[in-house]
């Protein structure tokens, strides 16, 4: 038989088109990714799961490649995008792991705004108020001075809500979020980093061979 990956015997190589047949050909008609990337996608998923005994991939795990490839440091945030792409925050399933990978590199930025506002918004609330803002921007400001710390963050906090509470009413909910954002794509991350930058992704797409996300190159 031809090998999917040379890096796993037969018996591995079968067992994982016995399990991943058809969820490969739903994500190629279903994602930006073609069947050849799913693919690629998908077996390092299975190594994933193969390493950790599990037809699962673990949040540890998960957490590992945010640090290490994806550049997100911010243990809120990363505790926050694995609950919305899993369902008991536990384990990860290949349908989140492709769902991350699709949010990611998707171009698409109505899909980046949604994504980023579920994360922000993923401790319990439907809209930003004022305290959950104020907690998410405790991390932008530190220091020995208490009076000053607290004094910047409350005016970041106003900052904040005279940019996206544009209808005044005290919480910012998505689709002031989404207006404010379509004009001024920079502040998609207002609360913390959500998404690699593009040199992680690069390292991330030679690492995966998602190799429509390589990045162009460059004649002299």
């Amino acid at each position: 038989m031809n090998r999917i990956d040379l890096t796993l015997d037969d018996m591995a190589n079968n067992k994982f088109l016995t399990m991943y047949s058809t969820l490969i050909r739903r994500f190629a008609a279903s994602t930006e990714f073609s069947t050849s990337e799913v693919v690629s996608l998908l077996i390092v998923f299975y190594k994933y799961a193969l390493n950790n005994r599990s037809r699962m991939m673990s949040t540890s795990q998960l957490y590992n490649l945010f640090l290490v490839s994806f550049g997100i440091f911010d243990v809120t945030i990363i505790d926050r995008i694995s609950m919305n792409i899993t369902q008991d925050g536990r384990s990860v399933s290949p349908e989140a792991w492709m769902r991350l990978f699709c949010v990611f590199f998707t171009g698409n930025l109505q899909e980046r705004i949604k994504f980023a506002f579920e994360v922000y918004t993923s401790g319990g609330t439907v809209v930003l108020n004022r305290e959950v803002v104020g907690v998410a921007i405790e991390k932008f400001f530190t220091g020995d001075d208490e009076d000053e710390v607290n004094e910047l963050r409350a005016d970041m906090c106003e900052f904040i809500f005279g940019k996206f509470d544009t209808d005044k009413d005290g919480v910012i909910a998505f689709d002031e979020y989404a207006e404010i954002v379509h004009h001024q794509p920079g502040l998609l991350e207002f609360l913390g980093k959500i998404f690699p930058d593009d040199k992680d992704r690069s390292l991330v797409a030679y690492c995966h061979n998602i190799e429509s996300m390589f990045p162009p190159e460059v004649e002299y």
